[in-house]
């Protein structure tokens, strides 16, 4: 598949987003989670406006942001990373529904603190919930992760998915023959219901990626898992074998990673190994996915 059929699979599980391959506007960006992708047509001057916007806005990113704006939109896309790391799974999935209003400030010459009025959104129950955060970027040679705090989120948290979790992980568990699937979502958005909590699993095993990876200028959603693979299972946690391809909408890239992660009911999702893949255009060939 050509990363124009990438970017556009963005979109079944991305944001809301007004853009083409050149410009991206940033007051454009909606933040539900699994909305469509929709296109508009720019003028050059209009474009040029919109760049100009941007570099004012990443000059003046201290104090009072606004909030359908990149900076405040790129500091809440890490809450939704950190959610869920923290409690994500297979009937558990959080998105970013709207920011509604955010807050950055300098601290000393050690990073940028956010403090942010966000709704989140569980996707699978439908469940919203306003919800304030903390999000700090540390500056350094060395890149580390953002460091997040959430408050005011308890009765989203309390979702309850324990019959379905335990139902899936006895399910597979116990299969004689381990299961591959590539793809998901295919090339025409399509995902079997019966392999939809593996495509929540590679999302939420993504997010810790994401996170990790996470700065002031980037902005990331999961494009498509190519490839999960069950493996063999060991001490009462399914494990798999994941490929995934991931989408930044500032720079419009799609990075490709490999994880290795674990899930139980009891568990979690634990990610015990990362490993990033050549780009897309770096490769005569798309990596073999099996």
């Amino acid at each position: 598949m050509g990363l124009r059929g990438v970017i556009v699979l963005v979109g079944l599980m991305g944001t809301t987003w007004s853009f083409n391959m050149t410009t991206i506007r940033p007051e454009a960006v909606s933040t539900d989670t699994f909305a469509r992708p929709e296109t508009t047509e720019e003028t050059t001057e209009q474009k040029g406006a919109v760049a100009e916007e941007e570099a004012v806005e990443d000059v003046m990113a201290t104090g009072e942001l606004n909030p359908s704006h990149y900076p405040a939109q790129r500091a809440a896309k890490v809450v939704q990373h950190y959610l869920n790391t923290r409690y994500g799974s297979p009937y558990k999935l959080f998105g970013l529904k709207q920011v509604h209003s955010g807050n950055a400030e300098d601290v000393a010459d050690s990073g940028r603190k956010y403090q942010l009025d966000i709704s989140v959104h569980e996707i699978i129950s439908d469940t919203k919930e306003n919800c304030s955060a903390e999000v700090f970027f540390p500056r350094g040679v060395k890149q580390l992760s953002p460091q997040v705090q959430v408050s005011s989120c308890e009765e989203l948290l309390k979702i309850d998915a324990n019959s379905e979790e335990e139902a899936l992980y006895q399910q597979y568990k116990t299969n004689k023959t381990l299961r591959t699937e590539k793809r998901l979502p295919d090339s025409y958005g399509h995902i079997d219901p019966e392999m939809t909590p593996f495509w929540h699993l590679g999302i939420v095993a993504s997010s810790f990626i994401m996170l990790n990876e996470s700065t002031e200028n980037t902005l990331y959603n999961v494009a498509q898992v190519a490839n999960i693979t069950q493996l063999t299972t060991e001490n009462d946690q399914l494990k798999f074998d994941c490929h995934v391809l991931l989408h930044d909408m500032v720079s419009q890239e799609i990075p490709q990673w490999k994880l290795l992660f674990t899930w139980s009911p009891a568990g979690g999702v634990k990610v015990l190994h990362t490993e990033q893949l050549p780009h897309v255009h770096d490769c005569e060939k798309h990596p073999k996915t099996n």
